[in-house]
């Protein structure tokens, strides 16, 4: 099953006492998939407790889909979790993050090429074929463009997306952090963006550094949303209708009512593009 067009949150076994206790009008919660690799414990016991209740997202971080090769035991993990937990979505990114035996803690960029493309597609085929499921592929956050890139980045993700069949992730936080990066319009690069194949969004914080050519902002998932961030996540409910919106905080984690405050903010969005959609 799809998950429901609600906000949603990461979860973080910090918070799981308040969860449990308050059982928060919340659409999902997501967890990241290298996480929940091991066979028992504390992570799982909190997350089977959540299934009961929630939604769940399944978001991986390490298939490195854009790298050279996929790593059949690491793809065979994901497909044991998501068998555990018949997770509502699984998720991964447009990026690589290992090179042979070597995993980097990095999401690195890739050069949009055809070469690139066809070697992403069948990465995307084979990780939907091995888990038997739609795969959702997000957006990156990006600090360079690649000279030998052929197309541009909104191109790239269709093609993938109509040649492979999955679904896109649309990481809203991303699409501002990298056009303002390449000094890019983002309400343009929505122009040019599949918004029909979309099924989730993510928002999540920045932080910015003043360099002599100008602003450079960074994906630290560690931070409030920023105010333009929302701006534009309002713009994309305006075009693509209620879609599952996940609040991603994964560093200097605060304190659940500071977290639940942001997925309240992204509900009340929603009911608001929803009670307008009802007015027209």
């Amino acid at each position: 099953m799809p998950l429901p067009a609600q906000a949603g949150l990461g979860f973080k076994p910090q918070h799981f006492p308040a969860i449990r206790d308050i059982k928060p009008d919340l659409g999902f919660f997501e967890v990241h998939a290298e996480n929940y690799m091991g066979d028992g414990g504390a992570p799982h016991a909190m997350l089977s407790a959540l299934r009961q209740d929630y939604a769940i997202s399944i978001h991986g971080v390490g298939l490195s889909i854009g790298g050279p090769t996929l790593d059949p035991a690491h793809l065979a993990r994901v497909r044991a979790l998501c068998d555990r937990y018949q997770p509502d979505s699984f998720s991964e990114h447009l990026a690589w993050s290992s090179h042979g035996a070597e995993y980097l803690n990095d999401l690195l960029p890739l050069p949009y090429t055809g070469a690139t493309l066809d070697r992403v597609c069948d990465h995307v085929d084979r990780v939907q074929e091995v888990l038997g499921r739609r795969l959702l592929l997000e957006n990156p956050a990006t600090y360079v463009i690649f000279a030998q890139s052929e197309m541009p980045e909104t191109e790239f993700l269709s093609r993938i997306a109509r040649r492979t069949g999955c679904g896109l992730l649309l990481d809203v936080n991303n699409v501002f952090v990298s056009c303002v990066n390449h000094r890019a319009d983002p309400l343009a690069w929505l122009d040019d963006f599949p918004l029909d194949l979309v099924e989730e969004i993510h928002l999540g914080g920045h932080d910015e550094e003043e360099l002599p050519s100008g602003p450079l902002l960074i994906d630290s998932h560690g931070a409030e949303v920023a105010q333009p961030v929302w701006a534009l996540y309002a713009e994309v409910l305006d075009r693509a209708g209620a879609l599952p919106t996940l609040v991603e905080w994964d560093n200097d984690v605060p304190e659940w009512p500071v977290l639940h405050a942001e997925a309240a903010r992204a509900a009340a969005m929603i009911a608001d593009r929803r009670q307008h959609a009802a007015a027209q």
